[in-house]
């Protein structure tokens, strides 16, 4: 009988810190964190890992059910599976405990807030993107990395890193781009995901 702790955050420049402190202090002995979006659970290893892990009479901990899942389709899924395996749901932030009756009615009430927000903050970008369409200042997104003009750049002989700042683009796109056509120079063998 333990508790497992999960951080999430959407993106890689958020911060996991208080998150994790507070898991800490609830009592997690294990805690495994992503940054990743909470839109969906496809593609959230970490998320995977714990509910494959728990096991009856543990509880998975997290801060904010917001952490866990944003659509209330998942977070029913979420708890479904963790209440088959015999294990709880605890939101150290807000008043949610599955293994009361009390907890599990104010998580399906949150759920739904969640799954509205989100709705409604995509379709204050949908009407974003319409008034700039109609006003003639939204032309959608422009292709930001010229494939041909980096392939004729390394045609020439610059290497990756010059033709990198030369355009304005990261490193990493143009090893993408000529790989495998263009063996790496001496001079540029930093891996592609440091910064230039």
């Amino acid at each position: 009988m333990g508790k497992i702790g999960y951080a999430r955050v959407s993106t890689t420049d958020q911060d996991l810190s208080l998150q994790l402190a507070a898991l800490t202090a609830a009592g997690c002995g294990v805690i495994r964190s992503e940054k990743i979006t909470g839109s969906t659970v496809t593609g959230r290893a970490e998320l995977r890992t714990v509910l494959d892990f728990i096991g009856n009479g543990d509880t998975l901990v997290v801060t904010r059910i917001d952490r866990l899942a944003r659509s209330l389709g998942d977070l029913q899924d979420i708890v479904r599976e963790l209440k088959a395996k015999g294990a709880s749901l605890v939101a150290t932030e807000q008043p949610i405990d599955t293994g009361t009756a009390a907890g599990k009615a104010f998580l399906d009430m949150l759920g739904v807030f969640a799954e509205f927000e989100t709705n409604l903050r995509r379709e204050r970008q949908m009407e974003g993107i319409a008034k700039a369409k109609a006003a003639g200042v939204y032309k959608g997104g422009k292709t930001r990395i010229a494939a041909d003009e980096v392939r004729r750049l390394a045609g020439e002989g610059m290497g990756p890193s010059a033709i990198a700042r030369q355009l304005g683009i990261g490193r990493a796109s143009v090893y993408r781009l000529l790989s495998p056509r263009k063996a790496i120079s001496q001079d540029d063998r930093r891996p592609p995901d440091v910064p230039s």
